[in-house]
């Protein structure tokens, strides 16, 4: 129907109006109560609508380094829980040394052939310390923990060789192993190496603390980051509900009015009726 083709009173067409008004209002009070949000697009306030895009947009990238902040504390664990291990294995191995100085030839052979083992298990624990496929206690375990978006806002984990090594090579503990406990001197060239392993393995539990020190003090940053970018996003589109419910009854309550106004606007034109009766 074209505008113009029924003709009503001046009264009656502003009480329309009005209430048209009232509904376009009611319908956005009710989705703002339904998604509890005051800005739902960019059409209800584009300022802060992209501005509370941008503060989510920037939590969610903190998010995605919480992922690699996890995995670089896990890596650390991990190498601890090795280098606990082998701590106590070379505990062990010390004291079978020990227990080998003055002893005979024969129970010299059987004790190096338990020392012979422990080191074996220290190699294989050192392999077995690593998570998702990086382990700090091999030379070739790398790991970049990433804290931000700026060039260098990171921790480089570097991996370092604890397998027992070659006495004289450059990597490893450089444990010994006489292999053939004849004299006692050589008992205590073995027991030399074990305390020098056992002092490499200090400082790098030290040097791991520092990293875990730090990968946490950002990761707990990074989090209340978040949460002060959300807050502020929400203070921004969020919608006050109580505001919002009083609102939506003092609309219904304004079409019931207007509802009455307009049949009240209309009587007039009713009027006419009665004189056809």
């Amino acid at each position: 129907m074209s505008i113009g083709d029924i003709s009503l009173t001046a009264g009656m067409r502003n009480n329309l109006v009005a209430l048209q008004n009232t509904a376009n209002l009611v319908k956005t009070t009710q989705e703002h109560l339904s998604t509890g949000k005051k800005v739902n697009s960019a059409l209800d306030n584009p300022v802060e609508f992209f501005a509370s895009q941008n503060m989510l947009n920037a939590a969610n990238d903190l998010a995605s380094y919480k992922d690699g902040m996890s995995n670089g504390i896990q890596m650390i664990q991990a190498a601890n829980q090795g280098i606990t291990g082998i701590t106590s294995l070379i505990a062990q191995a010390k004291s079978i040394a020990q227990s080998a100085i003055g002893a005979s030839a024969a129970d010299k052979t059987t004790l190096n052939g338990q020392y012979a083992s422990i080191l074996t298990q220290i190699d294989k624990m050192a392999a077995d310390s690593g998570f998702q496929g990086v382990n700090l206690l091999s030379a070739a375990g790398t790991y970049t923990v990433t804290f931000g978006k700026t060039a260098g806002d990171s921790l480089a984990l570097t991996g370092t060789d604890a397998t027992t090594g070659a006495p004289s090579g450059a990597t490893g503990l450089k444990i010994s192993n006489t292999l053939v406990w004849v004299a006692d001197a050589n008992i205590q060239t073995d027991i030399g190496s074990l305390d020098a392993a056992t002092g490499t393995l200090r400082t790098l539990s030290n040097t791991l603390a520092s990293s875990l020190s730090v990968i946490t003090t950002r990761q707990d940053f990074s989090t209340n980051m978040i949460n002060v970018l959300q807050t502020g996003s929400d203070n921004l589109v969020l919608a006050d509900t109580n505001q919002e419910g009083a609102n939506m009854l003092m609309l219904q309550t304004r079409q019931s009015l207007g509802t009455t106004a307009l049949s009240l606007a209309s009587q007039a034109a009713q009027a006419v009726l009665k004189l056809f009766g």
